[in-house]
């Protein structure tokens, strides 16, 4: 058998071996999809009770009544956020506060639950590290958040409770308010925070969550602000010289939470008048019994709501008067102290912002204006992760 030379043979291989085509350069993606989103406020737990809604479909606006679900972060490329354990202000009694803690734990291991059913697509997280690994792994993630402390009750260890299960920001009322502090739409009972909701602050600090001022009274919010050892942050809050409302904030204000390293998270709510007509709270009510409703009773109810957003929107008003919005706090606060907190699933949304899969528009409009890819990165997930880090930190050395 004749042999030829290994340099022969190597030469003959490069010429008959078939030869591999160069990789075609892809496009870059768009802006905001190589940025990393977050939201601070999801409401979105308030359907994973419902035994006819998926969160892992992508549902429709036009014909759901959610905001978020998992096809619409895909699209809308929203990589994460604060999922919600919100809790309705009741009586401040014994029993008010049993039932509230019932509901809260079971709002709890719906989260839980409905997160472990697609372990593929995200991930529970409880540091800004965790969320970002997640994010290079191809995964969106939760955090856990809690609107109305309300359900501790009078026992603050159930904070910490709440910390193992995996929350990491909690504010402390909701639109009464109740045993821990004044509620932005309440009656001023304390004058700000209460004595227990002065030690709600404390354990918040001692455990490192994050404190959360949205729908907190002016006196409860400057007080948590000069009491706590970490930034706070507004998680879904507006600016009150675009539109004077109680849930607002002022720009004095505004600038006090930046100058402390905070940061304000623009609404969706709170933009213009706020209209709730019989016909709206009837349909709301319905709304609120979806879980034990037939898919047919929700597709008819649906229908109905969505024909009086046409014709009595909750808020006349447009992504237009949003971004109105969003430019007054970031030119007031910097876009070092401004995030993204739009109350989806919680009555956010306008005309032209109906649900998550708009979200691109408004970086198009934050680049349109001047804003560098730095500081959207700041905006749309940068300002909370250093919160979070600065609240995990100042636990640490306690």
């Amino acid at each position: 058998m004749k042999r030829f030379p290994v340099l022969a043979l190597l030469a003959l291989a490069s010429c008959t071996a078939p030869q591999a085509k160069p990789t075609e350069p892809q496009p870059p993606r768009p802006l905001h999809h190589r940025l990393l989103t977050l939201d601070t406020h999801l409401d979105t737990p308030v359907w994973f009770a419902n035994p006819h809604w998926k969160f892992g479909d992508r549902h429709d606006w036009r014909t759901d009544l959610a905001q978020v679900d998992l096809g619409r972060m895909e699209t809308g490329a929203l990589d994460g956020g604060m999922f919600v354990v919100y809790t309705r202000q009741g009586p401040v009694t014994p029993q008010g506060f049993a039932d509230a803690k019932a509901f809260a734990f079971k709002r709890l291991d719906e989260i839980h639950r409905t997160m472990a059913t697609y372990p593929s697509r995200i991930e529970l997280v409880t540091t800004a590290d965790q969320a970002i690994r997640a994010d290079k792994a191809g995964l969106r993630f939760a955090f856990i958040s809690i609107e109305n402390s309300y359900p501790l009750g009078d026992d603050l260890s159930l904070l910490r409770t709440f910390y193992d299960r995996g929350v990491r920001m909690a504010g402390p009322v909701h639109s009464k308010d109740n045993q821990l502090a004044d509620s932005a739409t309440g009656a001023a009972t304390w004058k700000g925070l209460s004595p227990l909701g002065r030690k709600w602050v404390v354990e918040m600090n001692r455990l490192g969550m994050v404190i959360d001022g949205s729908h907190s009274s002016d006196a409860a919010f400057d007080q948590m602000l000069a009491m706590s050892k970490t930034p706070i942050i507004l998680s879904h809050s507006g600016p009150k010289a675009m539109w004077d409302h109680n849930r607002n904030i002022d720009d004095a204000r505004i600038r006090k939470l930046a100058a402390k390293g905070g940061a304000v998270c623009m609404n969706s709510v709170f933009l213009t008048k706020m209209v709730y007509t019989d016909e709206r709270n009837r349909l709301d009510a319905l709304v609120e019994k979806f879980p034990t409703l037939s898919a047919a009773e929700q597709a008819r109810i649906t229908a109905e709501v969505r024909a009086l957003d046409k014709t009595a929107p909750v808020q006349d008003t447009d992504f237009e008067n949003f971004m109105r919005n969003l430019l007054h706090l970031l030119k007031v606060a910097g876009p070092d102290h401004v995030c993204m907190g739009a109350d989806w699933d919680g009555g956010g949304g306008v005309r032209g912002f109906e649900d998550i899969t708009a979200l691109p528009k408004v970086t198009e409009r934050l680049v349109a204006a001047g804003y560098s890819e730095k500081d959207l990165a700041k905006f749309w997930s940068g300002n909370v992760l250093r919160i979070l880090r600065a609240a995990d930190a100042a636990k640490a050395k306690r």
